[in-house]
């Protein structure tokens, strides 16, 4: 987009924000903005606005001065030109009287139009100077309703802002007590992963104590017959030693039949010991069944 815009020294550019700018053309009767992708570049640019607004200013006192100075220069001119006009009458002759006053009102007349010109000039200036100071007026009110907008705007914005920031704070937290509940989560799930190791090992530990029981319940059907032989040979050791009992006495009586009769048998001696070698034989074997018998049931 082109912009055809005359800079002069009264124009003003305004930042209304960090990166847009605007400025009224009185000529133009039109109120320019311009935006920019940057900070920097907007301020480069009023730099330069600023510049061209200098040189403008300058080229106009310029020609004001040069307006003046010939303005000046036409007045002294016609102040002094009377002066010499009575020098030369008082001074001249009378021809000399008329030929000077022909051309004093001549450079008189001449001087009067220059001036006319130059007030005619200043007026059309006046009037464009009115005119600009008209639309500067404008430009000016349209500016503070910008501005006026622009504030309204920036109130609207600094609310939305503000709005905006109180929902920021509002997801912050909520983002926080999600976080939250994450780290709740993953320590659920690293005590539930500990739970299914725990779990896992008691199964295997159920396992191994149903095996040990297994082996129980084998064992404990090998118990009864184990328990009837030893009831069976509990038996036989009581009826061992009941006969080992009933042994002895016939042993005490022996002896004492055999001290009694020792006298009267002693032909019978050898009988009896052999006897005796055979009965404590048949001691020493039921000794020896009896141990056997104690520790089958200490083993047991």
């Amino acid at each position: 987009v082109i912009i055809n815009s005359t800079i002069t020294p009264n124009m003003t550019f305004t930042k209304t924000s960090q990166k847009f700018g605007q400025w009224a053309d009185s000529r133009a009767n039109t109120v320019f903005g311009l935006g920019f992708p940057s900070e920097q570049q907007l301020s480069k640019f009023a730099e330069k606005f600023q510049e061209v607004k200098e040189a403008a200013k300058l080229a106009r006192d310029r020609s004001q001065e040069k307006i003046e100075t010939s303005s000046n220069h036409s007045q002294e001119s016609g102040r002094e030109t009377p002066s010499s006009t009575r020098a030369s009458s008082v001074n001249g002759t009378d021809d000399e009287k008329a030929s000077h006053g022909g051309s004093a009102e001549a450079q008189l007349k001449s001087e009067n139009d220059k001036l006319k010109i130059a007030l005619a000039q200043s007026s059309s200036n006046v009037k464009k100077w009115e005119t600009e100071l008209q639309t500067l007026r404008e430009s000016n009110a349209r500016l503070t309703t910008a501005l006026q907008e622009s504030a309204a705007s920036i109130e609207h914005w600094k609310k939305q802002f503000s709005a905006c920031k109180e929902e920021n704070d509002q997801l912050r937290s909520k983002i926080e007590e999600l976080e939250e509940q994450c780290n709740e989560i993953n320590k659920e799930k690293e005590r539930n992963a500990q739970l299914s190791r725990r779990l896992q090992e008691l199964e295997t530990e159920l396992q191994d104590k149903e095996l040990e029981l297994e082996e129980l319940r084998k064992q404990g059907e090998v118990i009864p017959q184990l328990m009837s032989e030893c009831e069976s040979v509990s038996q036989q050791l009581q009826d061992a030693e009941n006969k080992n009992k009933d042994l002895e006495e016939k042993v005490r009586t022996l002896r004492t039949e055999v001290e009694e009769s020792k006298h009267r048998q002693t032909n019978l001696k050898t009988e009896l010991k052999n006897f005796l070698d055979v009965l404590d034989g048949k001691i020493d074997e039921l000794h020896d069944f009896r141990q056997g018998l104690s520790k089958l049931g200490v083993d047991n």
